[in-house]
């Protein structure tokens, strides 16, 4: 379990390059328009719609002696690695056009290569475990991990390659730290891979044999997927996913702009809120199975994202509000007060995540009933795209917004006209939770409980008995 979670840095590796420093650094610091930034990644986004579905496709028949998922996971390190340094050193000199087609390209290479290691990965967890409530701590794992390597990401960053000085307030505007910044957390991915697949390669002989060796083509993965969302259970979890995690990606995307602007934070302050994120998650890790077993994994899911959503948007709103009692960006109580309100964030978000892996697992073993196959590959690349797509999605809103509400390119930090740091905040707190809150409302419709699941397991534990007493009698 352990070496499964974590592989899931890897991807909390990338997802703080995407979703915090990627668009700072091409429309601040080398100076690409917003718009531009986000259609670049709304291009590589369009990738993913064909790479998942083939990443999943494919892993679900290859036949090898290391198994199904482990030659992907291991394909996969050398590539992203290289990918994801590129993609924050493109060479001097270029116009802004040859910059975006820069940053097109190796964002492309970048999820390219994730997506042939994360939806693998995933399947893998989904095959490793097969109890309902071990799925659930499986993949508490995989969150821990995740968060992990999201956060110590933000910090070292922060802290080593993005320090405040004189001539960069914020420190994000130097593009020498980007250089370091590239180099360190593509071999930090590339070697977290690694370990994944070392650690996991003595599940190989244990995991479940596919009941069908059919070939892959493209015909049959529109079969598989037209059969997939014949699933109601699937269609309220991709669906509520995909709008429900979209605000969380703008908010990554915002980050830095709204803690050194909106919030007066210096980058220095800015490195401790991952750290803190941290704490909490570690808090939540040993709660998140007592709690999708105490309220199962749907009511976990919608219940506790009521607490996110107000907790993302309280203080901001009291900032917009101007409410005279909340404390200005010049008190000293406005770092502890978001040091608390991501705290409060991390503990509670991990419980949502993990419960929504668990139920796709669990929506693995339905499908297998139902179409008598299993597609653990092909479930988990939907899912892999639906986290794409919001963060991708994140990235083209936070860009057009930026260009929308005027952001000037380089800001230093006390530069930029109160309107525009209203509208930020605006953009970034309320205008985006409406997402949020309609993917709760197709959450309602998971029908798959403690009860239904063990319904599922004895049926496809007597289909087996019967095939075997049919082979047996053959």
């Amino acid at each position: 379990m352990a070496a499964f979670g974590i592989g899931q840095a890897a991807e909390g590796i990338k997802n703080a390059a995407f979703g915090t420093f990627l668009l700072f650094y091409y429309q601040q610091v080398i100076g690409v328009s917003g718009t531009l930034t986000g259609l670049a990644l709304a291009i590589a986004l369009a990738f993913d719609a064909f790479s998942d579905p083939l990443a999943g496709s494919i892993s679900d028949k290859v036949r090898t002696r290391w198994g199904r998922r482990h030659p992907f996971l291991l394909a996969s390190a050398g590539p992203l690695g290289l990918t994801l340094f590129a993609l924050f050193n493109p060479p001097d000199g270029l116009s802004e056009f040859g910059y975006f087609l820069w940053l097109t390209v190796f964002a492309t290479l970048v999820r390219g290569a994730l997506t042939f290691y994360h939806v693998p990965h995933l399947a893998l967890g989904a095959e490793m475990a097969h109890q309902y409530d071990q799925r659930s701590t499986l993949f508490a794992f995989s969150t821990l991990f995740g968060a992990l390597g999201g956060a110590f990401t933000g910090f070292f960053a922060y802290r080593v390659f993005f320090p405040t000085t004189a001539e960069f307030n914020p420190g994000l505007l130097n593009p020498a730290g980007y250089v370091g910044f590239g180099a360190t957390f593509g071999i930090a991915a590339m070697l977290i891979i690694l370990i994944c697949v070392v650690g996991t390669r003595k599940e190989i002989p244990h995991l479940p044999k596919p009941r069908a060796n059919p070939r892959f083509g493209f015909k049959r993965t529109v079969m598989e997927f037209r059969e997939l969302f014949r699933n109601k259970s699937f269609r309220a979890i991709f669906f509520g996913m995909l709008l429900s995690t979209t605000s969380l990606a703008v908010e990554g995307v915002f980050g830095p702009y709204s803690g050194v602007h909106f919030w007066g934070l210096t980058t220095e302050q800015l490195s401790l809120l991952p750290i803190v994120g941290l704490v909490g998650l570690l808090c939540s890790l040993p709660l998140t199975p007592v709690f999708t077993k105490w309220l199962d994994k749907k009511v976990a899911v919608v219940g506790i994202a009521i607490f996110v959503i107000v907790n993302s948007n309280l203080f901001i709103v009291l900032r917009l509000l101007d409410v005279s009692w909340f404390p200005s960006n010049d008190s000293g109580w406005i770092l502890p007060l978001l040091m608390f309100r991501l705290f409060v964030g991390a503990a509670l978000a991990p419980i949502i995540f993990t419960s929504l892996n668990s139920m796709f697992a669990d929506i693995s073993d339905e499908h297998e009933l139902d179409t008598g196959e299993r597609r653990e590959g092909i479930i988990y690349s939907a899912r892999s795209f639906t986290q794409k797509a919001t963060g991708a999605f994140g990235v083209v809103v936070g860009g057009a917004i930026l260009d929308f509400i005027h952001f000037p390119k380089g800001a230093r930090a006390g530069t930029v006209p109160d309107d525009v740091i209203w509208n930020l905040g605006f953009f970034e707190g309320p205008a985006t939770s409406i997402f949020t809150i309609i993917g709760m409302l197709f959450y309602l419709g998971y029908r798959i409980d403690r009860a239904r699941h063990a319904e599922i397991i004895a049926a496809l534990e007597a289909r087996d008995l019967a095939e075997t007493r049919v082979a047996a009698d053959g």
